[in-house]
């Protein structure tokens, strides 16, 4: 009887996998939002060759699960509507997936670094605008953070929509919940909003694989693969780049360098394992910069014989790390817990020497800790503690700078695409919103990374025309009092440049909303307001070009709602006459003159003008709408 029994339970498992393992993707979870007026893609997983039928507003599409165990299924486009339930059914007809309230609608995707992070619950205003949280129609979905090396058809941790309320909204995106939230009034549709970013990231990591290429070259697509199949491998082919920049700062001849000859340093023992920032001497308190740590190990032969992990916790923000003399791993990350595989050829009976050098740039630095963190594991399961008996030097107090090996968290190439985009599928969407640049300033030509950036994403999201709109850096930094050159101005104009070669996307300005002392400012509601005026096709000034008239030189502009006007002055400040000299820069009196501005000339060689041309400017250039006019450098014709 009993034999009976475990054969019928073997048979009903056999025939589980056809139903059980069906899935849908999570983007098509309860209370999601398919964009309306576009063809349709849902997606998901079943066993390999199931035949399945998926059911969405009263029609059908049958399908059957590749050999990878995916699904896809197609549906014309929907107008506005729902709620619906979307149904995939077996060839029994029997409900083996489902999502409940699907509304079509218009969906957003909104990414980024740190000032497209912030939420709400840091933004402006935050009590008063809590009363008005609450609308069924509008619905937020929150990529978790996650990192690649190829593109993944899942989500680490897969996300799930929620309706905006008191409870989703505080955590959601600020610049992009107020977007959406105005755009939910304006067209009176369900609103999807996808809140996917990551704070302190380069655009570099958001790119997809074919932009890598594009941008950065086979080659370092092809170390990238390799750091996918060999770890060890792929940082000694990275190494010679590294040693070259630690070369070039520090002067150190090829051998003598502290990895190879560390006892040329003056070592001081660690006072504890956690962030020097914590340390009770003070005298790390703020440092950013590098520092060297290292700690000796005693091993058996047998213990060398076998090779071990090497576990350094977490550190903040980069290491690379040797033992004896050789390279073991390069790492950014502020969060990553260090686990390092060292193969036995790598270490040696009797003394063994770890070096790092930790490198810091924002905030904490260092070991995070605790001691027990740090530790060796040997193949045999065995562990040697080695939280204790560590030295450190002061390297440099120059912050950044080291080469950034293509597997970087937050600056390798299209890891957060890989783990965060990718696993969106082919959704449509309505546009997306992007903000970041911070990241990449000082990096020249963010204008052909942006370009490839959107070029990929509008593949993946089957739309050659989608619309893109850009936020122009906000103003930071220390102010100016003479024309000088500027990181953040240049990629200001680097973004406009990108957004004047696509008629589909668009720049919007916040060059006014900034705080100089504060890189993350609070009016996230203004934005907003500027984010979806732009999603709704409405203009927004833009510079169009400079000509010389007569003893002036006349800047023309489009977009102009009303005309321009100069706030608190007869004269429209922040203007700049330059020839192709450097540091010919100087700054001039200009009127603003409907939707021209006239700027006078000084009898000076002039070649091109400048606006805004600083990390924080003084601009009072507005128009009736009051926008901002944001940076720009263009030739006088």
């Amino acid at each position: 009887m009993i034999g009976r029994m475990l054969i019928a339970l073997a048979a009903i498992a056999a025939s589980a996998p056809a139903t059980a393992q069906v899935t849908l993707a999570p983007v098509f979870g309860d209370h999601t939002v398919i964009q309306r007026n576009q063809s349709i893609v849902v997606n998901g997983t079943a066993p390999s060759g199931t035949k399945l039928v998926v059911r969405l507003a009263g029609k059908n599409a049958a399908i059957t699960a590749d050999r990878g165990g995916s699904w896809k299924a197609d549906f014309p486009a929907l107008p506005a509507g729902g709620p619906y339930d979307l149904t995939v059914l077996d060839a029994d007809g029997r409900d083996v997936a489902s999502a409940q309230d699907v509304m079509i609608g218009d969906v957003w995707l909104c990414s980024g670094q740190s000032n497209m992070e912030l939420p709400v619950r840091r933004a402006l205003d935050f009590d008063t605008q809590a009363a008005s949280f609450a609308d069924p129609g509008l619905r937020l979905l929150t990529v978790e953070k996650a990192t690649a090396t190829a593109p993944q058809g899942r989500f680490a941790a897969p996300p799930s929509w929620t309706p905006a309320s008191a409870d989703s909204v505080p955590d959601f995106s600020a610049a992009c919940y107020y977007m959406v939230r105005d755009l939910r009034v304006a067209r009176g549709v369900a609103i999807g909003a996808i809140d996917a970013t990551w704070g302190g990231t380069q655009i570099r990591a958001w790119l997809t694989p074919a932009a890598t290429r594009t941008i950065y070259g086979q080659s370092e697509a092809d170390l990238l693969a390799l750091y996918t199949r060999d770890p060890l491998a792929a940082n000694r082919a990275f190494f010679p780049r590294w040693a070259d920049w630690w070369r070039t700062l520090s002067g150190d001849a090829a051998g003598s360098e502290p990895w190879h000859k560390p006892d040329r340093l003056s070592w001081t023992p660690f006072p504890a394992i956690s962030y020097w920032d914590d340390w009770k001497s003070g005298d790390f308190k703020n440092f950013n910069g590098y520092v060297w740590a290292r700690r000796s190990v005693t091993l058996t032969a047998a213990q060398a014989a076998q090779g071990a992990t090497l576990s350094l916790g977490v550190i903040d923000d980069s290491d690379e790390t040797f033992v004896n003399g050789k390279v073991i791993a390069n790492t950014f990350s502020w969060s990553d817990a260090r686990h390092y595989a060292v193969p036995a050829g790598h270490w040696r009976a009797g003394v063994n020497e770890i070096v790092v050098l930790v490198g810091d740039s924002w905030g904490n630095g260092g070991f995070q800790g605790p001691a027990d963190a740090l530790k060796l594991r040997f193949a045999d399961g065995s562990e040697m503690p080695i939280g204790d008996g560590w030295s450190y030097a002061v390297a440099t107090t120059k912050a950044g700078g080291a080469p950034r090996p293509p597997w970087d968290q937050i600056a390798g190439l299209g890891l957060i695409h890989n783990a965060m985009i990718a696993p969106l599928g082919p959704i449509r969407l309505d546009g997306i919103a992007w903000y970041q640049g911070e990241a990449d300033v000082g990096m020249s030509r963010y204008d052909a990374r942006l370009a490839a950036l959107i070029d990929g994403w509008r593949g993946q999201f089957g739309r050659k025309d989608l619309a893109v709109l850009i936020v122009g850096l906000a103003n930071f930094g220390a102010p100016v009092t003479k024309p000088s050159e500027s990181g953040w101005a240049l990629l200001r104009d680097e973004q406009r440049r990108a957004a004047d070669a696509d008629p589909r996307v668009t720049l919007v300005p916040a060059i006014d909303l900034g705080e100089r002392l504060d890189i993350h400012p609070a009016n996230k509601i203004e934005l907003g307001h500027r984010l979806a005026r732009a999603a709704l096709g409405k203009p927004l000034p833009r510079v169009v070009d400079a000509a010389r008239q007569g003893d002036a030189i006349v800047v023309r502009f489009d977009g102009v709602t009303g005309a321009l006007v100069s706030w608190s002055s007869v004269q429209a400040i922040g203007f700049e006459l330059c020839s192709d000299a450097a540091g010919s820069c100087r700054f001039a009196s200009a009127v603003a003159e409907g939707a021209t501005v006239r700027i006078s000339t000084d009898g000076k060689p002039a070649s091109r003008v400048r606006y805004g041309w600083a990390d924080t400017p003084v601009v009072n250039l507005f128009d009736g709408a009051n926008l901002p006019v944001g940076s720009f450098e263009v030739p006088i014709r």
